[in-house]
């Protein structure tokens, strides 16, 4: 495909985009009117997609001179990325299938732009920021992080005195989380699994490692497509939930024996490690749905395997002694590196989110640290998607108000 070609793919992909995210397209029309952004730069590190695309549009829109480079080697869009590059105001240093030193030479192109807003999906960005470019930190406003993964590390840096800028955890938004976690996730994992393996769910043991909002959302989904659902958890309270909403609960070393279809949940590392590969049922699929490739302990399974080898697009099959084992996508996020990512109206209002905290951070000067969401904003995004989708709601009374905020009433 040429470059012609190319470009004019990515940009039918984010048209299309577009006409399924009402909310950001609200925020478009009023940031092409206010230009808030107008004289800052917004370096970006996020899965170069067409929904991010139209962030990203947005931004520039807003009069944002912006930057941006992937979070994750196999997630970019190489014709979005080309699409991208050629726009007004906008530079895209990500590409498909990267290596290592590819992937962060990118992210330093981002920060060579001199950025004084982030925009993460991980915190790598700003993880370099702190490490090996501190010297561009007195220019930084703030950033703003997308995923849980990202909201974890910038926790810990900020617990240990290290995190030297404002952060938004985008991620803890209610109509981010309840909403992409769950749903997005729920839906776009299971679209990765099926379009790349071509098999069916229905009757099979399907194992989630972990029960938070993205494993709720994956587990959902398995079950409607008509799987046993086995759930894994660490937390007491998490798995007791997972019981109660209808799912068998056991420690994976037991599910590993039963499993057919693995997907891992949690954002943290070797939920699936030696101790599991070795009693694995054979034929097992493995896939994940954490931010980093670390879940699946890559490293035990190829030191067991006698050989490996790619037996279709995006999966490997892993052979051990007596079994053979399937990783989808190398381990790495399976609903971008084998498909499309979230869906496009789910993602309107995580990425309605981001536009607004970015204008959020250009309008206030915030103390360094994890700061949530404004609650007003994200309210905002509730009431804008609600009335994209022709939905009214109740309101109080002052009588109602009054009741709910007195306490002279008694029964």
């Amino acid at each position: 495909m040429s470059d012609t070609e190319m470009i004019e793919s990515g940009n039918m992909k984010i048209d299309w985009v577009l006409n399924h995210m009402p909310v950001l397209n609200i925020i478009r029309e009023q940031f092409e009117k206010d230009k808030p952004l107008a004289g800052h730069k917004v370096g970006m590190a996020l899965h170069v997609e067409a929904k991010t695309a139209a962030l990203v549009e947005t931004l520039a829109i807003g009069g944002a001179e912006v930057a941006i480079a992937g979070c994750n080697p196999l997630s970019t869009q190489d014709d979005v990325s080309l699409a991208l590059h050629q726009k007004k105001n906008i530079k895209c240093f990500a590409k498909y299938d990267c290596c290592t030193e590819e992937y962060y030479e990118a992210i330093d192109k981002v920060l060579d732009f001199k950025p004084d807003i982030t925009i993460d999906d991980g915190a790598d960005l700003i993880f370099k920021l702190h490490t090996e470019r501190t010297d561009l930190l007195p220019m930084i406003l703030g950033g703003c992080e997308e995923t849980t993964t990202g909201i974890h590390r910038l926790k810990a840096m900020e617990r240990d005195g290290a995190l030297k800028m404002p952060v938004i955890a985008v991620n803890d938004a209610m109509t981010k989380f309840l909403f992409d976690n769950r749903y997005g996730t729920g839906q776009s994992a299971w679209d990765g699994i099926m379009r790349t393996t071509n098999l069916l769910v229905a009757g099979k043991n399907v194992v989630i490692g972990g029960y938070g909002w993205c494993g709720k959302g994956a587990a959902m989904r398995a079950s409607g497509l008509g799987a046993n659902v086995i759930v894994t958890e660490i937390d007491p309270i998490r798995a007791l939930e997972a019981r109660m909403d209808g799912n068998q609960v056991m420690p994976m070393k037991e599910a590993a024996k039963i499993g057919d279809i693995f997907l891992t949940t949690t954002g943290n590392r070797d939920i699936l490690n030696r101790e599991d590969f070795e009693v694995i049922k054979d034929g097992a699929i493995l896939a994940n749905a954490g931010h980093f490739n670390v879940e699946i302990n890559l490293e035990d399974l190829r030191s067991m395997a006698s050989s490996v080898k790619t037996v279709r697009n995006n999966i490997k099959e892993y052979t051990l002694k007596d079994r053979r084992v399937y990783v989808l996508a190398d381990g790495r996020l399976v609903n971008l590196a084998a498909g499309d990512g979230h869906p496009a109206e789910v993602m309107d209002m995580s990425f309605a989110n981001q536009a607004l905290c970015v204008r959020y951070i250009a309008e206030n000067k915030l103390a360094n640290g994890v700061h949530p969401v404004p609650l007003a904003l994200d309210i905002g995004v509730a009431e804008m998607k609600l009335k994209s989708m022709g939905i009214n709601i109740d309101k109080l009374s002052d009588e109602q108000t009054a009741y709910m905020d007195g306490w002279e009433c008694g029964t």
